[in-house]
């Protein structure tokens, strides 16, 4: 995931040159640490955290108010849905309506209680489910009515 606008170091940097460090956090606003051992971080102000939560909990409500309003409007958002995730175009039909709806539900919920993380997953899914459709191989493998019944499946922890 890029970070638009944040300065990167290395985290030994912020524990053996804190101030220059936070300085650097100063002048961004965002410091991407590097760690060694562990996924990268991300360190803000709090100020920072909250205004970026308040612009993104806006747009959701808009986004949900908008596709609420008149029934016109759901055939807006399906209209602007592949200028905002272009591999929409993949999906069938009725796929993108299913997921213009669930975006907006998730990210309604998700906003109530301050967490994206399903938002981010919802995205990626649906982006996967794309893949599949944009090809063609894949899609009739996946699809394909398989007549074999190969039984149960064993459970992995008595795999030998």
């Amino acid at each position: 995931m890029a970070h638009e606008n944040a300065s990167a170091v290395n985290f030994s940097e912020l524990v053996n040159k804190n101030k220059q460090t936070l300085a650097r956090l100063k002048e961004s606003h965002r410091l991407l640490l590097h760690r060694r051992d562990g996924e990268d971080l991300v360190l803000t102000t709090a100020t920072r955290a909250e205004q970026d939560r308040t612009v993104v909990s806006a747009a959701t409500r808009m986004l949900a108010a908008l596709a609420r309003r008149e029934p016109g409007s759901t055939d807006l958002l399906l209209d602007i849905l592949p200028d905002a995730f272009p591999w929409v175009r993949f999906l069938p039909e009725a796929d993108v309506h299913a997921f213009a709806v669930e975006l907006v539900d998730t990210m309604r919920a998700a906003d109530s209680v301050g967490n994206s993380a399903s938002v981010a997953q919802l995205l990626i899914a649906w982006q996967h489910t794309a893949e599949v459709h944009s090809d063609p191989d894949l899609l009739a493998a996946l699809t394909r009515h398989h007549t074999e019944d190969y039984g149960p499946a064993l459970d992995p922890r008595e795999a030998v």
